[in-house]
């Protein structure tokens, strides 16, 4: 059991105190090694998160052109920085109209979101309606539909593929949609004092930028905090995935020599050599038989001879395999 000063000890220590012969911060300072104060919550402790930039950077890399082909427009994407904020804080900054995804980042504890401002929802909505993909200004301030966020979760379930393939390096993790939420006071990743790190990006679709934001938790990120210091090699990121977009856009649009074989012949050179205009030779097939249609010189398709406003045309029936005649 804990031994308790008397009364009459604690008098005597009491009275020392006043006669200055005893002084309590040397008998403080001779005890030892003190406990020191640390607070978790300071956001200084936590400014720096080392090389988590790079993770961004691959996340772009897929991004950008994950959504070029989902939106069937050109995306560009551009990180701009990355600032520590108390979570309370963080949400007060925020938007609005926002559209706001929480997420999993198992096995790592804690969820993590991303924010959508409204120029962003609206624009991606427009685009895979089919769309101008310029929202007009009207209604822009107006909370979205059920029907706007479904079309938005594609775009949300897309860049949570492309994280858990920026993160695979690093930390292979697993990214599980939990839902959408538009009201920030519904949203409680972590409580308000404690530390989120964002990354804000500008996401530009052709002609219109809008914003969209990453929000991960300090407690999700201390436990991979070494993992991070010491770096990871980004070798499968080396090739840029826009400049294969780019490629495959502009392989799409180039020439190709189409013929189609109408049937065939065998004659003598004699008879060949005789030929003058007008004369006849007869084809091995009748006009209602399938044609060949050769694409660079490759058999490639079977189509029926016909005609098309005017044209002579042939209509495509079957595509042709390898090793088919």
């Amino acid at each position: 059991m804990e031994k308790l000063l008397t009364k009459e000890e604690i008098d005597a220590l009491v009275a020392a105190v006043f006669d200055g012969t005893l002084v309590p911060d040397n008998e403080l300072a001779k005890a030892g090694p003190q406990a020191q104060q640390f607070d978790l919550l300071d956001i200084e402790a936590h400014r720096a998160i080392p090389n988590l930039d790079i993770v961004y950077d691959g996340f772009i890399r897929y991004n950008r052109v994950t959504m070029s082909n989902r939106l069937g427009r050109m995306v560009d994407i551009k990180k701009e920085e990355a600032v520590p904020y108390k979570f309370g804080d963080f949400l007060s900054v925020l938007p609005s109209p926002v559209c706001m995804a929480i997420y999993k980042m198992d096995p790592l504890k804690g969820a993590a979101l991303i924010a959508f401002d409204s120029t962003l929802v609206f624009t991606i909505v427009d685009s895979i309606l089919g769309g101008s993909g310029v929202p007009s200004g009207q209604g822009m301030n107006r909370l979205f539909t059920s029907i706007e966020l479904r079309l938005v979760e594609k775009i949300v379930k897309d860049a949570l593929a492309d994280l858990e393939r920026a993160w695979a390096p690093l930390c292979p993790a697993s990214m599980n949609l939990l839902r959408l939420e538009m009201n920030p006071r519904l949203v409680n990743i972590v409580p308000p004092e404690y530390q989120v790190v964002t990354m804000s990006m500008k996401i530009q679709i052709e002609e219109t930028v809008g914003s969209m934001i990453l929000a991960i938790p300090f407690l999700t990120i201390e436990p991979i905090r070494d993992k991070l210091k010491r770096g990871v090699q980004m070798d499968m990121m080396v090739v840029d995935p826009l400049w294969s977009y780019r490629l495959s856009e502009e392989l799409m649009g180039a020439p190709m020599d189409m013929s189609v074989e109408m049937g065939g012949a065998t004659i003598s050179l004699a008879d060949l050599m005789g030929l003058t205009p007008g004369d006849v030779i007869m084809l091995d097939s009748s006009g209602k038989d399938e044609l060949v249609v050769k694409v660079g010189g490759t058999k490639k398709f079977m189509g029926i001879a016909g005609v098309s406003g005017g044209n002579k045309a042939v209509q495509i029936t079957r595509t042709l395999t390898g090793g088919e005649d």
